[in-house]
């Protein structure tokens, strides 16, 4: 990178952990590096650490404590409730999931496919929206598992999950949300919505990579995925991440706390940022502009390849997306951009900027300098755009 400046818009994929979540972690490094299963007071007293960070956790969604499954990230999260449902309901049962997931729910659900079991696949709408139609003729018919995101991590689109429970429940299916984009960002209450399972991450709320959880409803029947140990009374073996714990705990109350400005501070600046940038020549917003993240904009340039922008923005030092980081190696434009049925020439254009509470209008403002002369010096270079 060329620039001295640094405006990180690419949220979605990873967050900066923030400097309280820095600071509680330290001593679980240094002072208070028991193992939180020894019976001994050293241990014991950092098993203590532990629970309390499981306590915030479960406040942020509102659930009880001990429905709450520390894991490695989201993505283990994910396969932990898709392989333990499916598993527990048998190769009989349906596996309903949609076409916009992310790949840590494809890619299980594509596995159970090739195992036997009868998956389904629900289509969106132009703008990202679930068929509910469908949904409520895949859900009847037998067991079912559903799993499908809370919110969209390229297009920021919310899925309505009230709709979408009701749904499920009233066929006697199991329902396991992606919630990793919304966890933090959307009020969520569990005791309301009658999710059975529900996967977040850690890097997506400031707190550091290599931690998640998964709300696991109490009675929902689940095989154990990793074995190995008692740990998470028995639900998930292997020695607790006591510092990275702690940090997802703290980074859950900072969430909590900061939840309004989310949703009005930072939903404002995205909106500027949008605003301005329709301005450029054939760009187009992709996805649901009424119920979406707060801070997510997903926008399309027609005739201009979407990584070229991305690398002109890099050396001005800005950071956005194509889409998923877990697939931002592939030429191929994205799945949930095709699924939405965007035109060729727009979603090879795509970018996904998402913003933090840590962004300011002066973010935004250099973004808005810097990107149309990128935007004008692409087009004039494509030899698809006739003048």
């Amino acid at each position: 990178m060329s620039a001295q400046r640094l405006v990180y818009l690419d949220n979605n994929a990873t967050t900066c952990i923030a400097p309280e979540v820095r600071e509680a972690m330290l001593p679980f490094f240094q002072e208070l590096w028991g193992n939180p299963s020894s019976m001994h007071f050293f241990g014991g007293q950092v098993a203590r650490h532990v629970e309390a960070a499981r306590e915030k956790l479960a406040a942020l969604i509102h659930a009880d404590p001990a429905e709450i499954i520390f894991t490695s990230c989201g993505s283990e999260s994910d396969n932990m409730a898709i392989y333990g449902a499916a598993e527990t309901l048998g190769p009989s049962a349906k596996i309903i999931t949609s076409r916009v997931e992310h790949p840590a729910v494809l890619g299980p659900c594509r596995h159970f496919r090739e195992h036997g079991y009868h998956v389904i696949e629900l289509p969106v709408d132009g703008v990202g929206q679930l068929d509910l139609a469908a949904l409520r003729e895949a859900v009847y018919g037998g067991p079912s598992l559903v799993s499908v995101m809370w919110a969209n991590n390229e297009t920021g689109v919310i899925f309505p999950m009230e709709e979408i429970a009701k749904i499920v429940k009233s066929a006697g299916g199991i329902l396991h949300t992606d919630a990793v984009q919304a966890v933090g960002k959307l009020p969520i209450d569990v005791r309301k919505l009658p999710v059975d399972m529900l996967a977040l991450s850690g890097h997506k709320l400031h707190a550091p990579k290599g931690i998640g959880a998964l709300y696991v409803r109490r009675g929902t029947r689940l095989k154990t995925y990793l074995i190995g140990g008692h740990q998470e009374h028995g639900r998930r073996g292997g020695t607790e991440n006591v510092p990275y714990i702690v940090g997802l705990g703290v980074a859950a109350e900072l969430a909590a706390r900061h939840m309004d400005d989310e949703n009005t501070r930072v939903a404002k600046l995205r909106d500027r940022l949008e605003q301005g940038l329709l301005a450029c020549p054939d760009a187009r917003v992709n996805g649901d502009t009424r119920h979406r993240l707060p801070n997510t904009s997903n926008m399309s340039f027609e005739f201009i390849e979407g990584e070229a922008i991305l690398y002109h923005l890099s050396d001005l030092g800005i950071c956005a997306s194509s889409g998923s980081a877990c697939s931002s190696g592939s030429l191929e434009p994205s799945h949930v951009i095709r699924a939405m049925g965007v035109p060729f020439t727009a979603a090879h254009g795509s970018i996904r900027f998402s913003l933090s509470r840590y962004n300011t209008e002066a973010d935004v403002d250099y973004v808005l300098q810097q990107m149309p002369p990128v935007v004008a010096k692409l087009r004039a270079m494509s030899p698809f755009v006739t003048n």
